[in-house]
């Protein structure tokens, strides 16, 4: 069935519909040998599309990743910039997949990674509110931060859903705090700690929605999420 591209793309897990709609702005797709403009329709049983070169197919048999993030890479699949990428630490999979959401440079920990447009989809639009659990080691003055840090806050203008924080242990002056969002915006622990008046020295993603991370994995490897582990985040609302 002739489908416009974008939709097509992204069903076949290549990625999501709004990238699909740079990459054809950006000429990156083809239709029959011809560069695609955004509104151009296809059907994969009768044409030849390609990404970059390469003819996209109706692969069904998606794989999905967890990876253990160190810092000192960005959540991206290359960087203009020569940074380190999260690429480079699943590159012997042997399929293409993208990073699902963002774990900035300086945080580490879990980061689902796939070809499953859909599921991708599903798991960082907002609509969802999947949850995200961070382990946050912070210094600041904590008893004054926290009903700051759980209460109504806003971000580039937008409110924020509360936050659920739990307080840890406190060693030589540094606090280990848990922080549940809902959210996803571009390093949105760090900056509502900053607006509590809290400095984070470390942070590391534990769980989105109902995955924890493996904490058998080292850091800076992956390995292939099990089937029940797949359905339970194929299950998040």
């Amino acid at each position: 069935m002739e489908e416009r591209l974008q939709k097509l793309l992204s069903a076949c897990g290549i990625g999501s519909r709004r990238t699909m709609e740079e990459w054809i702005l950006a000429g990156r797709v083809c239709v029959n040998g011809q560069t695609a403009h955004l509104g151009d329709k296809a059907d994969l049983d009768r044409d030849l599309v390609e990404v970059d070169g390469v003819p996209v197919s109706t692969q069904q048999d998606r794989i999905y990743l967890m990876l253990n993030k160190p810092r000192g890479f960005v959540t991206t699949l290359s960087d203009e910039h020569g940074r380190k990428t999260v690429a480079e630490l699943v590159s012997g999979c042997g399929r293409r997949v993208w990073p699902v959401g963002r774990l900035d440079l300086d945080s580490e920990g879990l980061l689902i990674m796939t070809d499953d447009g859909e599921l991708t989809q599903r798991l960082i639009h907002p609509s969802h509110q999947v949850e995200k659990e961070y382990l946050v080691w912070v210094v600041g003055d904590v008893k004054k931060g926290l009903p700051i840090l759980s209460g109504p806050m806003e971000l580039d203008g937008d409110k924020l859903a509360p936050a659920q924080v739990r307080r840890g242990r406190t060693s030589g002056g540094v606090t280990q705090l848990s922080v549940t969002i809902h959210q996803g915006k571009n390093r949105q622990v760090r900056r509502m700690c900053a607006q509590s008046g809290l400095t984070v020295l470390r942070l590391k993603r534990i769980r989105e929605g109902g995955l924890q991370l493996d904490r058998t994995l080292p850091l800076g490897r992956w390995r292939l999420l099990t089937e029940s582990e797949v359905a339970l985040l194929k299950t998040e609302e």
